[in-house]
């Protein structure tokens, strides 16, 4: 490049040296002749490395790297920028190895799991979905939300509802099996463009092992509460009857002894205690499976606190406890029934006060905050004597208690009151440590 433009120099100075001797008028027109053959060469030259650089930017836009350039005779500039341009491809070509690996990863993984999975824009066309949306749903093709209407209306009028961070349990029957998904939705935005990812999972199968489960458990407890009272009755009242009747004569006793009647009237008054108490077994379970609907309101949880340290203050009082109740932030807002967590606190705190009755230095904290999510929590903690691990899994079972005297509704209840509230409850032990039950809304 250098050289052709120095040689166009030199041709000009000795055209205008020679230009004005009249000997030299040919030899002018054939060096102005060669001068202009020496500038369209130089113009070529330039124009053929716009063009390599045309043609490899081309490449780039449209995602060809396959082609590759050389040049020869050109000179070591050119050499050069072929090479770099054969590196750049290179790397390029690399890259979009590297990148189609992961793709192909990620489809298989997806494609792979249990968890039906559909990614769809905010237009409700179908980016994609995994096998397992096809087993679960027994679709070949899904192009569009709205196509589910055919398998369930509700499913498809979810799906174009739901938010980033619901979870929503639906009943769906596809011919004439009945599934019951638990579905989780988030966002992201790729490309300029706003995706809905939703998770479906088929539980069917878990909820009806553990409703079972639940219904074997709360029949072993009707039935030892209710075997408890019975059993007594019945023999009391056979004991009743052979003190009064005579059974062959199938009439009262004449004269009945002073001593049978005062054992009859124990037994009476046994059998009036004992169904007394099979009565009121029945009406606490009548009162656990009638929780009221839940009345919804925006309160700040420091007047909750409030409302339960005065109602519970004398018991605290009276056995000298260290009662804490802290809210985080202090404007700390909740959405919920205060009248149905009240409810659940004056249990969790009574709870607790049962817990540290022997207990030196008892203490308890009840503390409210914010996760990062937004999402309020309220943990009831003391340093009791905590619960023990064979009981963890039992002490939200209905009428179960390891206390001596309550009736074991108190955590039952305040499960239910949870679930209303789509939250629920926690609780973790270390045996005269720190027990806590931690409500999560």
């Amino acid at each position: 490049m250098v050289a052709r433009v120095l040689l166009i120099v030199a041709s000009v100075v000795l055209l205008i040296s020679i230009y004005r001797q009249q000997e030299f008028i040919i030899s002018s027109f054939i060096l102005l002749t060669l001068i202009g053959a020496q500038i369209f060469g130089l113009v070529r030259y330039v124009e053929r490395t716009n063009r390599r650089l045309t043609v490899f930017l081309e490449a780039i836009r449209h995602s060809d790297f396959v082609s590759s350039f050389s040049d020869h005779g050109l000179g070591s500039s050119f050499d050069d920028l072929n090479h770099a341009f054969n590196e750049v491809i290179e790397e390029f070509r690399k890259t979009r190895a590297a990148k189609e690996e992961h793709f192909n990863y990620l489809q298989t993984v997806v494609q792979h799991v249990s968890i039906g999975i559909i990614v769809f824009r905010k237009d409700g066309k179908v980016d994609m979905f995994n096998n397992a949306i096809k087993r679960m749903l027994r679709l070949s093709n899904l192009r569009f939300i709205s196509d589910l209407e055919k398998i369930d209306r509700n499913l498809a009028e979810l799906l174009k509802n739901i938010k980033a961070g619901d979870r929503e349990l639906l009943k769906v029957f596809n011919e004439n099996e009945l599934l019951q998904l638990s579905i989780r939705a988030t966002e992201f935005r790729m490309r300029g463009e706003d995706f809905v990812l939703v998770s479906l999972q088929n539980i069917h199968n878990e909820l009806e092992a553990k409703e079972m489960d639940s219904w074997q458990k709360l029949i072993r407890v009707l039935t030892h509460e209710i075997m408890n009272s019975i059993t007594p009755i019945v023999s009391l009242s056979s004991t009743v009857k052979d003190l009064l009747i005579d059974e062959d004569n199938l009439q009262l006793r004449n004269p009945i002894e002073k001593d049978d009647v005062e054992s009859a009237q124990s037994a009476l008054t046994t059998i009036e205690r004992r169904s007394e108490g099979l009565l009121n077994f029945v009406q606490i379970y009548r009162n656990l499976t009638r929780i009221p609907k839940p009345n919804f309101r925006y309160f700040e949880v420091k007047e909750l606190f409030e409302r339960v340290k005065n109602l519970l203050s004398p018991k605290v009082a009276e056995r000298q406890i260290n009662c804490q109740y802290k809210v985080v932030p202090p404007e700390l807002m909740l959405t919920a029934d205060p009248d149905l967590i009240e409810q659940v606190l004056i249990n969790l705190v009574i709870n607790s006060i049962h817990a540290i009755q022997d207990v030196e230095n008892p203490k308890i904290r009840v503390v409210a905050t914010s996760s990062t999510y937004n999402k309020v929590t309220i943990t009831v903690a003391d340093n009791g004597y905590g619960i023990k691990q064979d009981n963890i899994e039992q002490i939200f079972v209905p009428f179960f208690t390891s206390k001596k005297e309550g009736s074991g509704i108190g955590l039952s209840l305040s499960r239910e009151i949870m679930r209303l509230h789509k939250g629920n409850i926690t609780v973790k032990s270390k045996p005269e440590v720190e027990t806590s039950f931690t409500l999560h809304f």
